[in-house]
This record gives structure tokens, C-alpha cells and sequence, in this order.
């Protein structure tokens, strides 16, 4: 950050630069993370050049490539085999929320979102990574996945994620929801609503929430006779429904049902019944849609996280958790500082010029620092 005079109007001047944009990055992987490293190489290093494969969308061997001052292969890969996953996900927290938990406010109720990102892989699977390869419905000519769960604020300007963990195949939904409620009650943070997709539909996570008196909203999953009929109508309603599971366990819900006209949407006319279970907030058909719309900024966040993901094809289920981690933190670092730099100063409730300090803005800051540090390489070898 500098501070200069304008000689038009003798006001000082502040400036966002590269470096304070680089230095938020390397910040909380520089506290949390020590790796041992023996010689001139340093930690730092090692995160310059896992940045720069984020930023430039790259992998280990385009950047060693394209850098004179970037670590060698060899020894990137040597010393990321020393991270331990257990304590990556002990610490995921902070790397994420080091700078974040400066804007947010303790005691106050955010609108929760959590969801399921997949990152695909065309490698084999063994012992090291089998528990970790999730297979699902095929993308990008793959149906193999290192899956990620993440933990997301949704409020307007405050679209954070929290918490990202990797998929394990022996750990069930009721898991993960229980590590992210522990872990907003330990940041001491409240639960306004919990927004949840169609995959969390199921007794025992609605059981769970509802012994944990966790407010959420989950749609309605459009199975069974039963169901498809209650989602015929044209007024908004709410309708009680039990739901049951292939153990004969049963649990009664509340299903709010709004109803919206298409007038030619996705080339559709007609009304469209949108069913959610709804437990823990008294909000009326419209608002509870609305409300639950927000839920996909979190799928905005997935692909922003995917412009800056290193690209990797090893096998080392630690190794790429570490880069999506890498990856979450500059979509954070980012948001962190256009409501630093770039709210606006005036009466009523704040709001950021977003058009000022663009995701694809930050990125070229800090590639332009990155391409300086570690020198691009501007002439290559020739064979003939």
C-alpha cells in the first residue's frame, strides 16, 4: 500500500500494488505452515512457486519451465511430500480466514452454505489414495474425483469459505456437518440458516440438525410418487411430509412450496413448484426461495477457485488437498481486501465498488510481482 499527494486537490492518495496483494497470500501459509528444509532453499520458496502455478492456472512442470528462479521439480516435489494431511486440516481454518476474520464480526448470525466441489483425476488408485478417489457422474471425460467439502458464508459481501475439507469414502454427511458446526461455534460465530444441496437430503442428516436445533433449508428431492404429487399446485403452501429411510427410520418435516411462473425460462411456460424442507425459521414461501438462491454464490466461489487451481496429476492425496487449499485462500485473500480497499465511504449499510478491484485484477498483480521475482523467461533455445 502507498500514500501519494495529489497536487490537483492536495489529498493524499491511496494506492493498492502488487505487493501488499502477494504478501496477504504468503502471509498465512508463511505462519501456519513450516516444512524442514535443509540448505539455501527456504519455505517461501516453496509457496512462491504453489502460487504461481495457482495464478497461472499451471502445473509443477510448465512453471520450472517457464521461470528461471522457480524451485526445481525435483525438490518441490521432495519437500510437498513432507506436508501431513492431519495437520493440514487441523490448520485449514486459519490459512483460509487469517485475513477474512478481520472483516467478520463475532456473536453475529451468518447464512451458511455447504457443498460439495470435484476436482477430476485420470490417474489409478491405491492403497495411498483409495479411500480419497470418489467416483460420481462423469465430467470432463473422467467419472474419478478427489472430492472437496467446503463451509461458506453467503451473505452479500461477505462470501467466504470457511473451511475446506477433502472426501473420505467411510466418512458419512452427519461427519462433515458436525466438524463445520463445531467449527463456526469455536470462531464464535451463529447460524442464521444453514443452506444445504439435494445430496444432504436424507433422515439422518435432517435428524442430526433437527437434535442440534440448527435452523436450515434443503429442497425437496423429487422422488417417489408421493412427493411428485405434493409438487403440483399454483398457490404457495406449506405441507407436512415423513420421510423415511431404507432402515425404517422415519422423521416429520415441514415442506414450504413457492410457486413461480417461467414465462419462457429454459423455454418453459407455466408455474414451477420449488419444494424445500425448512426447519428453524418462520419465513414465507418467496423469502425462503430467495434466501436459498444465495446458496449459489458458493457455486460462483467454485469457479473462481478453479481459475487459480494448480494443476497436478499426482496420486498424493495430501499434496492436492494443499493445493486447494492454496486455491480457496487467494479467492479469500481477494474479497479480504476489495472490502479493505474498496467499500464506499457513505451513510446506510456498506457497499464495495466491485468494479474497481476485479478477481481477474488481483491475479495480474500478482502474477505481474511473481513474473518479476522469479524472472520469466524471455528467449528460448532454438534447435536450429
Amino acid at each position: 500500500m502507498s500514500i501519494q499527494t495529489s497536487n490537483s486537490r492536495h489529498t493524499p492518495k491511496v494506492e493498492l500494488r502488487s505487493k501488499e496483494c502477494i504478501d496477504a497470500v504468503l502471509k498465512p501459509l508463511i505462519d501456519n505452515i513450516r516444512i524442514k528444509i535443509n540448505g539455501s532453499l527456504t519455505c517461501k520458496d516453496l509457496f512462491h512457486t504453489a502460487v504461481c502455478m495457482g495464478v497461472d492456472n499451471g502445473s509443477v512442470h510448465s512453471i520450472s519451465k517457464n521461470y528461471q528462479n522457480v524451485v526445481c521439480e525435483t525438490s518441490i516435489w521432495y519437500h510437498l511430500q513432507k506436508l501431513d494431511l492431519d495437520k493440514l486440516i487441523r490448520i485449514n481454518e486459519k490459512l483460509l480466514l487469517q485475513k477474512a476474520l478481520k472483516t467478520l464480526k463475532e456473536g453475529k448470525k451468518y447464512e451458511i452454505a455447504i457443498d460439495f466441489t470435484n476436482d477430476p483425476y485420470y490417474g489409478k488408485t491405491d492403497s495411498s489414495n483409495e479411500n480419497y478417489v470418489i467416483r460420481s457422474q462423469a465430467k470432463k471425460s473422467t467419472n474419478s474425483f478427489y472430492s472437496y467439502v467446503s463451509l461458506s458464508i453467503i451473505n452479500k459481501k461477505e462470501r467466504f469459505t470457511v473451511s475446506v475439507l477433502p472426501v473420505e469414502k467411510n466418512k458419512t454427511k452427519v461427519d462433515y456437518l458436525s466438524y463445520f458446526i463445531d467449527r463456526i461455534k469455536k470462531l464464535n460465530f451463529k447460524i442464521k440458516v444453514l443452506c444445504l444441496d439435494r445430496e444432504f437430503y436424507s433422515v439422518d442428516v435432517f435428524e442430526f440438525l433437527q437434535d442440534k436445533e440448527i435452523p436450515h433449508i434443503t429442497p425437496v428431492v423429487r422422488r417417489g410418487k408421493k412427493i411428485k404429487q405434493m409438487l403440483i399446485g399454483r398457490k404457495a403452501r406449506n405441507v407436512q411430509y415423513t420421510m423415511k429411510n431404507s432402515e425404517k427410520k422415519e422423521i416429520h418435516l415441514d415442506i414450504i412450496i413457492d410457486v413461480k411462473y417461467l414465462k419462457g425460462k429454459r423455454g418453459k411456460n407455466g408455474c414451477e413448484n420449488l419444494g424445500f424442507v425448512v426447519y428453524g425459521v418462520n419465513w414465507p414461501p418467496r423469502k425462503v426461495s430467495t434466501v436459498y438462491r444465495r446458496r449459489f454464490a458458493i457455486e460462483s466461489s467454485y469457479r473462481m477457485r478453479n481459475i487459480v487451481r494448480p494443476r497436478t496429476s499426482t496420486r498424493n492425496v495430501t499434496i492436492r488437498y494443499f493445493f486447494a487449499l492454496v486455491s480457496f485462500m487467494l479467492k479469500n485473500t481477494w474479497l479480504y481486501l476489495q472490502k479493505k480497499h474498496f467499500t464506499i465511504v457513505k451513510q446506510g449499510p456498506p457497499t464495495i465498488d466491485e468494479d474497481k478491484f476485479r478477481f481477474d485484477r488481483f491475479i495480474l498483480l500478482i502474477e505481474e510481482w511473481l513474473r518479476r521475482k522469479l524472472r520469466i523467461q524471455t528467449v528460448v533455445e532454438c534447435l536450429r
